[in-house]
């Protein structure tokens, strides 16, 4: 399991570098030949690799991601083993939980089928229909995203992500700046308003992020540029944050707002996975195992499109470790063996159902 973690991690494949996605895809292909005896199918989803092992229109959909967030280069070295902790780019996030599930598909015979996209990272524009498609008839979809502390993750945010532009007038800021329509003046109320929309009750987060305007120091600015990133347990909530930014005005009426984006993933209720928590449990307790526990988080993942479809889903079954996303990702190899165990006798406890 280690030298396919370590192959994996060493081959980086950043979302947008689509050769490195398709590389990766291959060697997780070849690897899956010398585990489980034969190559995995790579499929094209609108123009991009997908990793597919096992059955066709499965009862039990493995689900996992080979893409990651961070450029090539961004680790030195690229792996590193001190104790039990192994480190590199997207080893936590989530090659790792990649690793543990392709072991667990060994011996297991079935209507089960490990699916890993390549463009999780960057909001699953391409999968997204994909991974509603093969879920929607699932009895069950279980999604290898890193855990919480060995957690599992029952409970996930929907996302939004939208964009402000507010075009003004460009003038000369010394000579005749009333003249001018000051975007970067207007994008400020614009800021403020948006922020005012946060949720504390549904833990609705409502985020200014990147924020862009003018091109010159002396020229009063005709265009800003507003990024904002909203997370909320509540489908209701994203659905007002969504009407109050449309329904933005300007404060001074010789701007123009221009507004884009919308939903991106629905979020992840526990309507949706304590069922299979509670399963679980039960197969974890029969191995000897500590209780797992579980938990509710901020971010999200193809899960979420998998309970939108109204799959059964249980997330966070990866690795154990910390960083994703974080210069000091890591998982605990000394995990490895008996993380993936436990996900063939809950595959095998499904498939028997």
């Amino acid at each position: 399991m280690l030298a396919a973690l370590e192959a994996l991690v060493k081959l980086e494949s950043p979302t947008e570098d689509l050769q490195a996605c398709n590389d990766v895809v291959r060697l997780a292909s070849d690897i899956a030949t010398r585990v489980l005896g034969t190559p995995a199918e790579i499929r094209e989803v609108n123009g991009r690799p997908v990793f597919w092992w096992g059955a066709n229109n499965p009862d039990v959909v493995v689900l996992a991601h080979l893409d990651t967030v961070w450029p090539k280069g961004s680790f030195t070295p690229l792996w590193k083993v001190e104790g039990t902790k192994a480190t590199g780019p997207g080893i936590f996030d989530m090659k790792a939980g990649f690793v543990q599930a392709l072991y667990a598909m060994k011996g297991i015979a079935g209507s089960v089928a490990l699916v890993a996209t390549t463009d999780e990272e960057t909001g699953s524009a391409t999968s997204k229909e994909f991974i509603k498609q093969i879920s929607a008839d699932a009895k069950a979809v279980l999604v290898l995203e890193a855990s919480l502390n060995g957690m599992v993750k029952t409970g996930r945010k929907g996302t939004a992500m939208y964009q402000i532009k507010i075009h003004g007038r460009a003038s000369h800021a010394g000579l005749e700046p009333e003249k001018g329509v000051n975007s970067t003046v207007e994008i400020a109320h614009a800021v403020i308003a948006v922020a005012a929309l946060e949720n504390k009750e549904h833990a609705t987060t409502v985020v200014p992020t990147m924020l862009r305007a003018g091109n010159s120091t002396n020229t009063v600015p005709d265009l800003a540029v507003l990024d904002i990133d909203i997370r909320s347990y509540s489908m209701d909530d994203l659905k007002r944050v969504d009407a109050a930014i449309r329904d933005l005005k300007p404060v001074n009426p010789q701007t123009r707002y221009e507004i884009t984006g919308g939903f991106n993933r629905p979020p992840l209720e526990t309507t949706s996975t304590m069922a299979l928590y509670e399963r679980a449990e039960k197969v974890a307790k029969a191995l000897g195992m500590k209780p797992l526990g579980h938990a509710s988080v901020g971010g999200a993942s193809d899960g979420n499109f998998a309970a939108a479809a109204g799959a059964q889903v249980l997330d966070g079954l990866g690795a154990i470790g910390d960083g994703a996303h974080a210069a000091h990702e890591w998982v605990d190899i000394s995990t490895l063996d008996v993380r993936s165990t436990f996900l063939h006798e809950l595959i095998k406890d499904l498939l028997n159902d």
